[in-house]
């Protein structure tokens, strides 16, 4: 799939602005803090319904503004065009798909947009709940009940956690409700993440390898959160006592996530900032990978500040990576990198200044 066209108002730096992209490279150059960043977010917006970048939903309006829109128009894959937008008044997020107001899942299944960018790091180094989300964005994508399955889980989990922050009266009763329905509901949700991790892993695997194989061989986990070999309806009355003294549940699918360390790196802790990016990159395009192939389609992929913190040959070689998908591709930079002057294929250029984006003849 491919943005066709794409249209910000109110975003950050954007009053307004409207953009004609091509379906493939799509490069955004210009100084710091121009703007460019802002446009990989609009279309990360359209698929993730957050921006990638943490805690700044309150800042995403541009300044005196209460809230924000964006519309594209996407090319999905099997020659079909379709309206996307999002936009967000105070607390109140509305998605529309072809003009009709849907919800938000209903946006997100027909815009698939992954991201790399300076922060992508934390998906190595970071705990569990980075992991987690990239985990379940891919298997959103593949399993139509996971959204159901999710959801069903979040409610009991949130039921127990009220139960257990309850003071004075005697919950263990209700306890007993919320710990079957915790546990018929956590096996599902389980399973969907088990099923897609075995998919994605050789062919992270393999990125890895091709990347960082000084390390070694690359050792890739699924955590579920819990022994999936004893029942957790046992595990969470074992486990009672010290759950009321915190205050919340200590074992579970919100605990999950996934582990990758390497031959020569046993720990993560080992690796560099840059062996982290690597990393982070291989994971990106290994779900960009495998949602080709079972969506018939490649998401459309967020390049930001391709340079930073990544050595010169490593960038040749992302850049290689990158150019033998057929996925659209929105590169940010201060500067074009060197490594696209290898390309065979036509670089779409952009100039990024004054909340305008102006393209490069």
């Amino acid at each position: 799939m491919y943005l066709k066209h794409l249209r910000i108002e109110n975003l950050r730096l954007f009053e307004r602005l409207a953009l004609e992209l091509t379906p493939g490279w799509n490069v955004f150059v210009g100084g710091n803090g121009a703007g460019k960043t802002t446009l990989l977010e609009a279309a990360f917006l359209l698929s993730h319904g957050r921006s990638f970048r943490t805690g700044v939903r309150d800042v995403l309006p541009r300044h005196g503004g209460s809230g924000y829109s964006v519309y594209a128009e996407l090319e999905t894959g099997d020659g079909r065009f379709r309206r996307v937008g999002i936009a967000r008044t105070g607390q109140r997020l509305e998605a529309r798909l072809d003009g009709e107001t849907v919800p938000a899942a209903e946006l997100m299944r027909h815009a698939a947009v992954l991201c790399f960018e300076p922060g992508s790091h934390e998906l190595i180094s970071a705990g569990s709940e980075e992991r987690r989300r990239f985990l379940d964005w891919g298997v959103f994508h593949v399993e139509h009940d996971f959204l159901n399955a999710w959801r069903r889980y979040q409610r009991a989990l949130k039921q127990r956690n009220a139960l257990l922050r309850r003071p004075g009266a005697s919950v263990g009763a209700e306890l007993d409700v919320w710990d079957h329905e915790l546990a018929s509901a956590a096996m599902p949700l389980t399973r969907m993440r088990q099923r897609y991790f075995e998919r994605l892993q050789p062919v992270m695997g393999e990125l890895l390898q091709q990347l960082l194989g000084e390390l070694g061989a690359p050792r890739l986990a699924f955590q579920p959160g819990f022994d999936v070999e004893k029942p957790l309806e046992d595990l969470l009355h074992a486990q009672r006592e010290r759950d009321l003294a915190r205050g919340h549940t200590g074992a579970g699918p919100h605990r999950a996530g996934w582990t990758l360390v390497f031959e020569g790196a046993v720990r993560r802790e080992y690796l560099s900032r840059g062996q982290e990016k690597l990393c982070a990159f291989a994971a990106v395009l290994a779900q960009a990978r495998l949602f080709s192939v079972e969506a018939g389609t490649w998401p459309v992929l967020c390049i930001d500040d391709l340079a930073s913190e990544v050595d010169r040959p490593h960038q040749y070689r992302l850049v290689e990576l990158l150019a033998q998908t057929g996925a659209q591709l929105l590169v940010t930079g201060t500067e074009a990198p060197d490594a696209l002057a290898r390309l065979a294929a036509p670089v779409t250029m952009f100039h990024v200044e004054h909340g305008q984006a102006t393209p490069l003849l």
